[in-house]
Parts: structure tokens; C-alpha cells; sequence
């Protein structure tokens, strides 16, 4: 479908120097990056976690910012039907596509005029994430600790999201805000719990945060009750936001992604800097998922030790209970930032270190050569794993993963021999939960090979 329309508050004028990057589709103009996050918002709630497969589908969709006397409105061409009602956007959908644009102009232009952000060092890249944020008007909502960050899978069995749902639930009976990676799945479950339980409570002021980056967008459209999108450069910058921002974790089953997420966390945590940090951080899912979260904790304790696996609780199968010790440590986390005056919309005190932050780029070469020994600092294995693990998300799921690995063959990972029977059993349990791919009825090739 072809639309005209016009932003709603969100982003009003543009100017002519932003105008020309996001119509410039060369000399490192916005216009192919935009045009696909755009394509990936109007294809909300996709039955595909194909990025490719989703751009493919709609290869003459095209939209065009046009500046105009007092705003600007984006001319939409061949858009996914299912975006419109009664040939009308979807409000929703609408207010998507204006954050994506704010968040890509914003990200391109501070970047190109190099406004003092050296994002070689560690706290111009903290730095860097705070602005973006701000700039989205988000930090101003965080007032009160509150914000819960749910991670977990796109692609779970129905009863796994069902109980995303109650967990969601008893959260926003608390009053608790949800943030999640904005996606389906695990991601859309809590919001929709939340909602309800808002509703309930006659709480006016629900905030579900979806914080993105533009190369899962794709893959992981956003879920229609996302109500703050935030889209950020990339996955590390995106880490950061959600670690930043938070006040309590939750992770529900997932696959590669979710244990990346994991493992981020977890090496965070580990840091001698971070050791008087309370951060309330609980694995938690139905009865039918016991057998997951053990092979999680045994590949953690395997792998990081002991000293790891105290960081976090796990909780079988008893949403109230979740909801309860969440609540419980964010009156914590309330204490220590009072105590110490830090803020509660962002947690400047968290040492995160730059091999965190730097971007990782997944090629066959890098994916070979990362250290996955055990002679190194635990934190620093665990930053390792992590980037191994957003390879397999790259190839899994990621167009240029999907197309390197098409090209070049499956990634070769090597290190220790107890670490990769470690690895290789944790991936072959996800391989037969059948977990790597959205569509559970399709076999999934594996996209890395472990070499002993």
C-alpha cells in the first residue's frame, strides 16, 4: 500500500543537511538503513525471523522524508498491507516509524559531525548511550526505579509464553514497567501480562520499552504494545542501554540470544568494581522448562564457576514469587543509588569494561580466533563467550550473518576441550528444543561448526 504521513509529536522538523543523509543511499547517506528498519516496522508481529526473508518479500517498498513548510511527512510506497486499517496506519505503527527515524538521524548526525564523542573510550561510549536515550525523552519517564528488563526468546513453546504472560502480570500488579528487546515471544509476553494488570490497577503511566538495534530489527519486529522504541547503533551499545536503565532482570527461556544476554550480564557482575552492586537478576519458567534453566546453570557453572552462578536465582513455575523478590531487590537498588546519589533513570556507577563495548564484528576470522580458553580472568572469558554466542545470533539470523554464511560456510569455534564439550552440549540441547529458528517445524543447519 502507498501512505503519506505526518509524525505525531515525536520528531516535527528535520534539517535540509539530515534530509539529504536519510534520501542519499551512497557516501555513507541513511536512506537503505532507514528504509529497512522501516520495512521491519511495518511488518509487525512477522510469522518469520528471517531478515533476509522479510526484506526479500517487499524488495519495491521505498520511503522518502519530505520536508514541508511547517513539519515533514514520509511518503510510504508498497508498504505490507497488514500495517494499515480502512487504508490508515495503524497509530501504533506510526509512532514506531517516527522513533526510528529520531533514533537514526540523531545516531547519524552525532556522528558525522563528530560532536565530541570518541567512541574508542569507555566513557564517551557511556556516554554516547546516555545521549541517545535522552535524546528519546525516555530518561525523563525513569524517575522512579521501576523498570523491569525481560529477556528471553523469540521462539518458545506456548505454555513457556503463557507463563511470560503471568510473570508480566504480577509485575504490573506491583506497578513494575516492562523493557524488553522488543520483539515476540518472550519479549511481547510480560508487556502483555503488564498491560492487563495496569489496567487492573488503574495505573495510567505503563511503560513498555523496546530497545532494538538495526541489525536484529528485522528479524525481530516490534510487538504492537511497545509504546517507547528505542533503536540503538548496535548490539553492545543496545546491551548497555538495557544495563543502564534497568532496575531488575528477569530472563525467560530463549536460545543463543538469551544466553548471550546472559553471559553479558553475568561478566558485568563478575567485575571486582561491581562487587557492592545490588542487582536483583532471576532465570525463571514453567515446570516444562526445568531441564533448560539446568543445562544453563550447568554450562554457567562449568564455564564461569561457582563465584558466577551466586549472581542469580532461579525460580521454577511460581510467577508471584518472581514478582516478589524482583520488588524486593529494586527497594535495594532504590537504597544504594539514594545512599550514594546516583540517578535512577541511569546507573552512570556500573563499570562496564571497553572490550564490553566495543562492537563485534562476527566474521569467519574473528569468530576463530576468540579466546575461548579457561586461563583468563573469569569476567573476560565470559566477555568472550558472549561475542561467540552473537556470531551464532549473526548467522542465525542476521542478513549479512545469513549471507557470509552462505557464501563462506558455517563459523569454526575452537578453544579448550572440556569448554567446547561444555558448549557443544548446551547448543545440541537448543538444536533438539528446537529453539535457533522462529518456525519450529523447519530443521535448523547449524551455522558453526566446534572444533575441538
Amino acid at each position: 500500500m502507498d501512505a503519506s504521513i505526518r509524525p505525531k509529536g515525536i520528531l516535527d522538523f528535520l534539517s535540509q543537511q539530515e534530509i539529504r543523509q536519510l534520501s542519499d543511499s551512497q557516501n555513507g547517506g541513511l536512506n537503505e538503513l532507514f528504509r529497512r528498519c522501516a520495512l521491519a516496522v511495518l511488518n509487525s508481529d512477522s510469522q518469520t525471523d528471517s531478515g533476509k526473508e522479510m526484506l526479500a518479500s517487499f524488495p519495491d517498498f521505498s520511503i522518502e522524508v519530505v520536508q514541508q513548510t511547517r513539519s515533514i511527512k514520509l511518503e510510504l510506497r508498497n508498504a505490507p498491507p497488514k500495517a494499515f486499517v480502512n487504508g490508515e496506519l495503524i497509530q501504533g505503527i506510526n509512532e514506531h516509524l517516527f522513533s526510528v527515524l529520531r533514533d537514526i538521524v540523531f545516531v547519524g548526525t552525532e556522528l558525522s559531525n563528530k560532536r565530541g564523542f570518541d567512541l574508542k573510550k569507555s566513557t564517551s561510549i557511556t556516554d554516547f548511550v546516555y545521549h541517545i536515550l535522552r535524546n528519546t525523552g525516555l530518561l525523563r519517564e525513569l524517575t522512579e526505579p521501576n523498570i523491569v528488563v525481560c529477556w528471553g526468546g523469540h521462539s518458545i513453546e506456548e505454555t513457556e509464553y503463557q507463563y511470560t504472560k503471568k510473570v508480566g502480570y504480577q509485575l504490573g500488579l506491583r506497578e513494575l514497567n516492562i523493557c524488553t528487546g522488543c520483539g515476540a515471544g518472550a519479549m511481547k509476553g510480560p508487556m502483555k501480562g503488564a498491560t492487563i494488570a495496569h489496567a487492573k490497577q488503574r495505573y495510567n503511566n505503563g511503560l513498555y520499552i523496546g530497545i532494538t538495534e538495526p541489525g536484529i530489527i528485522a528479524s525481530e519486529s516490534p510487538n504492537p504494545i511497545v509504546n517507547s522504541l528505542v533503536v540503538m547503533p548496535d548490539i553492545e551499545k543496545r546491551l548497555e542501554a538495557f544495563v543502564r536503565t534497568g532496575h531488575g532482570f528477569i530472563v525467560f527461556p530463549g536460545a543463543v540470544g538469551t544466553t548471550e544476554e546472559i553471559l553479558y550480564l553475568l561478566g558485568i557482575l563478575m567485575h571486582p568494581q561491581n562487587a557492592k552492586q545490588p542487582f536483583p537478576l532471576i532465570l525463571t519458567g514453567p515446570r516444562e522448562s526445568k531441564d533448560y534453566f539446568d543445562q544453563i546453570d550447568g554450562f554457567i557453572g562449568a564455564t564461569l564457576g561457582t563465584e558466577a552462578q551466586r549472581f542469580y536465582e532461579i525460580i521454577i513455575d511460581d510467577p508471584e514469587k518472581v514478582a516478589q523478590r524482583i520488588q524486593s531487590g529494586i527497594r535495594k537498588v532504590r537504597e544504594f543509588r539514594r545512599k550514594l546519589g546516583d540517578a535512577f533513570y541511569f546507573n552512570w556507577m556500573l563499570h562496564i569494561d571497553q572490550d564490553y563495548q566495543w562492537p563485534f564484528s562476527p566474521s569467519h576470522a574473528a569468530m576463530s580466533a576468540l579466546n575461548l580458553h579457561y586461563a583468563q580472568p573469569k569476567h573476560e572469558l565470559a566477555c568472550n563467550l558472549r561475542k561467540m554466542f552473537s556470531g551464532i545470533v549473526s548467522g542465525n539470523i542476521k542478513e549479512d550473518g545469513v549471507l557470509s554464511i552462505e557464501n563462506n560456510g558455517p563459523f569454526q569455534i575452537s578453544g579448550d576441550p572440556e569448554l567446547m564439550q561444555e558448549l557443544d552440549k548446551l547448543l545440541s540441547t537448543f538444536c533438539s528444543q528446537r529453539r535457533m529458528t522462529l518456525s519450529r517445524d523447519t530443521e535448523y543447519k547449524p551455522c558453526y561448526e566446534i572444533v575441538a
